[in-house]
């Protein structure tokens, strides 16, 4: 069995100095000196105290002093204490040298001509150093971290009774360290890159309805990674910041309340891809009580119809929220402010007034009311009102159900934020969502290289139509739903799924035997990969030792991708001269450098559209109709061949016949084959290069036997004839 852990290199040498991080060989060296005295804990039932008894002795009957334990428990506190301030000072200072770096760059960049390329190469290459430091800096919080909690679960393990995992944990949480929010450092490379780019901002879409096309590819992002996304992203695009935002954060809060009816048949639609399924929803930016709301509308369509997803919008103020609702907002009063106060033309007012009555009539037939909330963190990497290419990483992910609280006839449309939510009311997603979105029908609908490299790289993991909205209706609400999304029984977010109590949807218990198969098993037409659970553990690249940490992650771990005892691995990080490369071993490592195995990048899926399979029946039909008329000519010449040429022909038509039936065969083999290839959208080759070959071969050289026996015995014919001449 392959064990789960970190290996690092011990030739690579470290960024900082071993001392500057947790000293971890001298916090298990105490520990395995309090496990072997056997400490015992103090009996929590006595309540009483006495200040004329004696101290406790031990089992010779002699009191303990300090000379008899060296060690002592508070020893580990204490040592555990100057570590933690050792990481927190260290960090804020190699924090505080980074910004007073990038503030030398920002002033030289202000100062540099726009055509001095060579002072723009010099400056873009010390801001690619500023940037690797600040990924460094990262990476060094991320062991010591971890290394913080290995040390305080072994520490409860072995001395249980004196047990401070839970207090050391959450008083780590609230140190500058791990809490502080360095996202001003990604906003101000951001702006040193685009001044370095010359980036030119758009002219502003007034349009009223902001409605466009485009095309979304989403990806799951493992929240050790979202800086190096961050930073590949940068440095082609930049942070794209909200007028309402102070430019101090990198992100922005956002919020939208997800509206279906009873039934969900909002979601149910969405969720089988029906054409013309929509998701109604109103969103907010912002922290605090929302001002002005966007309506908004995304229409599923299929992209084999020739037409596009679409995704359409109008703003309102908050106010008139509940008269749109309630279908008692002023239309033709806005209409008329639309073309007086911002000049708006009729055919937009048009499209304006048309979608606003659409919505509204969706809401009112379709009895909508508030049903679930998406509210997290949205980095939008943009030229300003340029939807050409367009970037948001979404991080602090988490759904709300907005169900069951008096919406007041109508009068409220979320539910109020200062109480307090019940476990099964609230998902917290464990990973970053990030959505690569294209404009469509202009110039750039193809990725540029850049996107693509990103998309390889490794840190990405996509997840074909993920939805947020899906995903917490599922969780949220699972007595509701009767179809569940493919992705629910990734190994990765099971934990999240149970803390939520959405546990009946991953594992479908039978009543007589007490388990289930799961919920792919279940509704395994909506997989995108057939009936293959995780076709990347199949796909071309993926190793034997991959697979193993798979197998054993999932029978052992679940959603945690590396073994809790491995303190060999944490004494490489602490301190042998090791260090994290930039590269990671796929998805399942963490810290993973150095560990001897294949860089694994992440597997795209195929679009597939119902002509393929009537391309692939096409096919089947050919190659049949080859072998049938293979054996229409064999069977002609078993039946019509002359007495004189019987022992040749049938020689010739009994070397057809199995050809024809291979023919026959192959067909057959190559539907199929072909058939679970796009059932399961593997990517790669769909076509056999092989089959076609051997069996055209063989027909050739079949007919090559018959042309030289032919030759052979017109040759005789001839001698024969001028004999007799």
């Amino acid at each position: 069995m392959v064990k789960f852990g970190l290996r690092l290199d011990q030739n690579k040498s470290n960024e900082y100095p071993p001392d500057a991080y947790v000293d971890y060989d001298k916090l298990k060296e105490i520990i395995h000196v309090l496990a072997k005295k056997k400490l015992a804990g103090a009996d929590v039932n006595f309540r009483e105290v006495s200040l004329t008894a004696p101290p406790p002795t031990n089992a010779a009957g002699r009191q303990l002093t300090a000379a008899d334990s060296p060690i002592t428990e508070e020893d580990f506190y204490n040592c555990i204490d100057s570590n933690l301030s050792k990481v927190e000072n260290f960090t804020l200072q190699k924090v505080t040298d980074l910004r007073s770096q990038i503030a030398s760059l920002e002033k030289e960049v202000n100062g540099v001509s726009v055509d001095d390329e060579k002072a723009k190469d010099a400056i873009r290459d010390r801001t690619d150093e500023a940037a690797k430091a600040f990924l460094t800096l990262e990476k060094y919080v991320n062991i010591n971290f971890m290394a913080f909690h290995k040390i305080l679960k072994k520490h409860d393990k072995n001395l249980p009774a004196h047990a401070c995992k839970q207090f050391y944990i959450n008083r780590m949480h609230n140190q500058a360290w791990v809490r502080g929010d360095y996202s001003d450092v990604v906003v101000r490379l951001s702006s040193i890159y685009s001044a370095l780019r010359n980036d030119h901002t758009a002219e502003e879409n007034k349009d009223a309805a902001q409605s466009f096309l485009r095309s979304t590819t989403k990806y799951w992002v493992r929240t050790e990674d979202v800086s190096k996304v961050k930073y590949a992203v940068l440095k082609h695009l930049p942070v794209f910041l909200q007028k309402t935002s102070t430019g101090e954060s990198d992100s922005q809060l956002t919020n939208s309340v997800y509206f279906d009816n009873d039934q969900l048949e909002l979601y149910h639609g969405r969720l089988d891809k029906t054409p013309g399924a929509i998701a109604f929803r109103l969103r907010w930016y912002g922290a605090g009580d929302p001002k002005m709301v966007f309506f908004e509308r995304k229409t599923h369509r299929d992209t084999w119809t020739g037409e596009a997803s679409a995704k359409e919008r109008f703003i309102v103020d908050e106010s008139e929220v509940k008269a749109v609702l309630n279908d008692q907002y002023p239309i033709e009063q806005k209409r008329a402010e639309m073309k007086t106060k911002k000049g708006a033309t009729d055919a937009e007012c048009d499209d304006w007034e048309k979608l606003v009555r659409e919505m509204i009539q969706v809401v009112q037939v379709k009895q909508l009311v508030p049903t679930m909330r998406t509210q997290y963190m949205r980095t939008a990497f943009q030229i300003p009102f340029d939807a050409t290419v367009r970037i948001s990483l979404d991080t602090n992910l988490c759904m709300i159900s907005e169900r069951g609280y008096d919406t007041e006839g109508g009068a409220k449309w979320f539910r109020d934020p200062d109480k307090p939510l019940s476990p099964n009311e609230i998902t917290r997603f464990p990973h970053a969502v990030l959505e690569v979105k294209l404009e469509l029908g202009g110039a750039n609908s193809e990725p540029p290289q850049w996107v693509t490299d990103l998309q390889n790289s490794g840190m990405l993991y996509e997840v074909h139509k993920f939805s947020k909205f899906i995903h917490g209706c599922a969780v949220l609400m699972p007595e509701y739903v009767r179809s569940v999304p493919y992705w629910i029984d990734d190994a990765s977010i099971r934990n999240s799924i149970l803390n939520s109590g959405g546990g009946r949807i991953l594992v479908p218990v039978d009543h007589q035997t007490g388990v289930g198969p799961g919920a792919n098993e279940m509704y395994n037409h909506l997989l995108p990969f057939g009936n293959v659970k995780d076709p990347k553990l199949e796909t071309k690249g993926r190793t034997a030792n991959t697979i193993s940490l798979i197998e054993t992650s999932n029978k052992t771990t679940g959603a945690n991708y590396y073994a809790d005892d491995d303190d060999d691995n944490i004494e490489m990080m602490m301190g042998v001269q090791g260090c994290c490369e930039d590269t990671c071993a796929g998805w399942l490592f963490p810290f993973c450098s150095g560990y001897n195995t294949e860089v694994l990048a992440p597997t795209s899926v195929q679009k597939i559209e119902p002509k393929i399979f009537l391309a692939n029946e096409r096919t089947f039909l050919h190659w049949l109709h080859a072998g049938v008329t293979l054996y229409t000519i064999a069977a002609g010449i078993l039946a019509f061949a002359s007495e004189s040429h019987s022992v040749g022909a049938h020689w010739y038509a009994m070397a057809l016949l199995p050809i024809s039936l291979g023919f026959c065969l192959y067909a057959l083999h190559l539907f199929l084959w072909r058939a679970e290839k796009i059932k399961t959208r593997v990517p790669g080759r769909w076509d056999d290069s092989r089959g076609p070959l051997m069996l055209g071969s063989i027909l050739a050289g079949v007919l090559f036997i018959n042309f030289v026996m032919k030759c052979r015995e017109i040759r005789r014919f001839n001698e024969i004839m001028s004999h007799e001449l």
